[in-house]
């Protein structure tokens, strides 16, 4: 009986002692941020290379996702991401960024 006690006294003197604190987790800071608002004048342009250049240009954003009508896009938030929404005729119709 005395071996039980023992045994179970160093078990709850073991889960008293403080665990290594772990190091924060930070998200590096893109050196391009996103800026949609001097690229709102492509709204209603068509898709293409030439308008999507434009967009990253005007915008600052080091990525540029087009997003077709009623497609599926991950919700992860990008800080150098230009977002295009396109309606059905694969005109911009929003733009954003994120």
């Amino acid at each position: 009986m005395r071996i039980v006690t023992l045994i179970a006294a160093a078990s709850a003197a073991a889960g008293c002692t403080a665990a290594p604190a772990e190091e924060p987790v930070t998200e590096p800071v893109p050196a391009a941020a996103c800026n949609a608002a001097p690229a709102q004048h492509l709204i209603g342009r068509a898709r293409s290379e030439a308008v999507g250049a434009e967009a990253k240009r005007v915008s600052g954003a080091a990525l540029l996702r087009w997003i077709p009508k009623g497609s599926m896009v991950t919700m992860d938030y990008r800080l150098d991401r230009l977002n295009l929404d396109l309606d059905a005729k694969g005109r911009i119709s929003k733009i954003h960024c994120g």
